[in-house]
């Protein structure tokens, strides 16, 4: 934690400008893991900030505005995938890992990604919050707006249809 969130936490209320410069890489990768696209993710997080920006009175208040935040991107993307109206999928990204054989990294990564992108977006968004942002489940629940055992049950069974696809992509290989 930087000096700066420090001052943040004691009382001291950033402005928006400061806030969102210290979030917003933070908030794209989040973003990124929900939505499976960088375009999405960049939609989902400037609609958020957007919004944030306007009511960030209230937003500064709250007592945890990157939550309060996350939950707009969330929002924003749900949001979005209603209005489109159908799923998309997106080819991900391969990122270099030294040390590692390249090509099973890869697979694996690409095999997972997959199976996460065709979860509904609230059992993805649950998924995601859990492992990735490593929140509990009271948060998680506090994020989506929706009960604490909605939230066990998104993750619960976006675990099972995971493992479910991954060993059935095993038995084919």
């Amino acid at each position: 934690m930087t000096e700066q969130e420090r001052r943040w936490k004691v009382g001291a209320r950033p402005s928006f400008d400061a806030w969102a410069e210290s979030r917003v890489a933070g908030l794209l990768r989040f973003a990124y893991l929900v939505t499976g696209s960088q375009h999405a993710a960049e939609d989902a997080v400037q609609t958020a900030l957007t919004r944030a920006c306007e009511k960030w009175s209230r937003v500064s208040r709250a007592d945890d505005p990157d939550q309060y935040v996350r939950r707009m991107v969330v929002n924003a993307h749900v949001s979005a995938w209603r209005r489109a109206g159908r799923r998309e999928l997106s080819v991900p990204e391969v990122h270099d890992s030294p040390g590692a054989d390249h090509a099973e990294v890869v697979t694996r990564d690409d095999a997972v990604w997959r199976v996460c992108t065709a979860l509904p977006p609230q059992q993805r968004a649950a998924v995601v919050l859990r492992f990735y942002e490593d929140l509990d489940y009271p948060e998680i629940a506090q994020v989506l707006g929706v009960a604490e055992v909605t939230v066990r049950s998104h993750v619960h069974r976006g675990l099972a249809a995971l493992r479910i696809e991954l060993s059935e992509q095993e038995e084919d290989e």
